[in-house]
């Protein structure tokens, strides 16, 4: 199905790997081809999203990238993006197939769905093609980050934040590779329940995140924030003691808690009052490379809301920034040392009901092919009693999994 799907210069995969975590629906899906589109930058974007949506009923996949905070809290971002994806892209794809246990579906406005089905029974697999060229270097070395969380360490007991989301670009320059190879190689090493393969003409996204950031179904609305990790461990007793340990790290729990407050915070703004409640607190999953820590939140949607007000009081997700938002999200500006670009934005799919589901982009690789750059990012929370050396460990398990992908010491 990939195969087939990359001839095209739009596409987008989502594949849950048979994860069943709460609010599941849609095993796989993967929207091919351009009926209509809409890019725009950060600026009135979601006010000229609108009327898109209302076009008609129909099927949209895409994105919201970061720098949509920009618009939401009327802030300004400087820092160089050298993959480029816009602020804000959805199109109406010309080809939809729902992948099942046992059975494929295919809905096309091009063609009809059993020569598509044929087209792609009869294609081949391409040659695992290896990356080229890549020798990742880190944007912030290990002393810079140290010094860093220590000035934000100080921030936040003078008061201005209690928890912030630091991150750091890994990248790459001139580096050859075959996207869907690289994509194929990463759903293997790193399975997720949010996994995406995206293309918007020469711009990647090989995503394999464990976060869900927003659903959608009817009145009901879902996020389900991450905040707490540990190591996974070949020794099944150690890896035991490592998912008992996050369990009960006093540290991870306020971490996780904080988000889940912020989250309450901004579903209260857009549900019916009462109604937001946290389903589960202080989940712990597993998955290849960490345990993860994940709480779900929900609330009854006021009537009538359309899809750019429930944005605006929830984006960016407070997994990926920290609390209060506004001033985590001037410090992010001030001491990160790139634009964020599509990660920690959101990737998804809006149904012809309305409802809607999107991820976090984390766990990410992002490639500009024209200009041979790939990139991606890790990032931690960052409290008061966060170690700022067990905060770069973290950083680096994290990035640990997509060099071992791109067979990067």
């Amino acid at each position: 199905m990939l195969n087939w799907a990359n001839q095209f210069s739009t596409f987008c995969f989502l594949d849950n790997h048979h994860y069943q975590l709460a609010g599941h629906s849609i095993e796989c899906v993967l929207a091919a081809g351009v009926v209509d589109s809409i890019a725009l930058p950060a600026a009135d974007a979601l006010h000229h999203l609108q009327p898109f949506l209302q076009k008609q009923r129909r099927w949209l996949f895409g994105h919201l990238a970061y720098d949509l905070k920009n618009e939401i809290e009327h802030l300004q971002s400087a820092h160089g993006d050298s993959i480029q994806f816009p602020d804000l892209f959805f199109f109406q794809p010309e080809t939809i197939i729902w992948l099942h246990e046992k059975s494929m579906r295919i809905e096309s406005i091009v063609k009809d769905a059993e020569t598509i089905f044929l087209e792609i029974m009869r294609g081949v697999d391409p040659i695992n093609v290896p990356v080229t060229g890549c020798n990742v270097n880190n944007r912030i070395n290990r002393d810079e980050y140290v010094s860093i969380v220590g000035e934000l360490k100080s921030h936040i007991l003078r008061g201005d934040c209690y928890e912030i989301n630091f991150c750091q670009e890994f990248f790459s320059e001139n580096v050859t590779l075959e996207p869907l190879s690289l994509y194929k190689n990463l759903s293997v090493a790193s399975p997720n329940p949010f996994s995406g393969f995206y293309r918007v003409n020469d711009k990647y996204l090989l995503c394999a995140s464990p976060e869900r950031f927003l659903k959608k179904q009817k009145n009901k609305i879902l996020s389900q924030p991450i905040k707490g990790t540990s190591s996974r461990e070949k020794d099944q007793r150690q890896d035991e003691e490592s998912r008992i340990n996050l369990r009960k790290s006093p540290k991870e729990r306020s971490e996780n808690v904080m988000i889940v407050d912020l989250v309450r915070n901004d579903l209260s703004k857009i549900c019916v009052e009462g109604s937001v409640q946290a389903e589960e607190l202080f989940g712990i999953y597993s998955f290849p490379q960490v345990h993860q820590m994940i709480s779900t939140v929900s609330g009854t949607l006021r009537p009538s809301l359309r899809f750019s007000d429930i944005i605006r009081a929830t984006f960016p997700m407070g997994s990926m920034t920290g609390a209060p938002k506004k001033r985590v999200l001037e410090l992010i500006e001030k001491y990160e040392k790139t634009k964020r670009g599509i990660f920690s934005g959101a990737l998804g799919y809006i149904d012809p009901n309305g409802d809607f589901d999107f991820n976090v982009v984390i766990r990410s690789i992002m490639y500009n092919a024209s200009l041979k750059y790939l990139s991606f990012q890790t990032g931690s929370g960052i409290t008061f009693y966060s170690d700022p050396e067990k905060e770069w460990e973290e950083c680096m398990l994290k990035a640990h999994a997509i060099k071992k992908v791109l067979q990067v010491d």
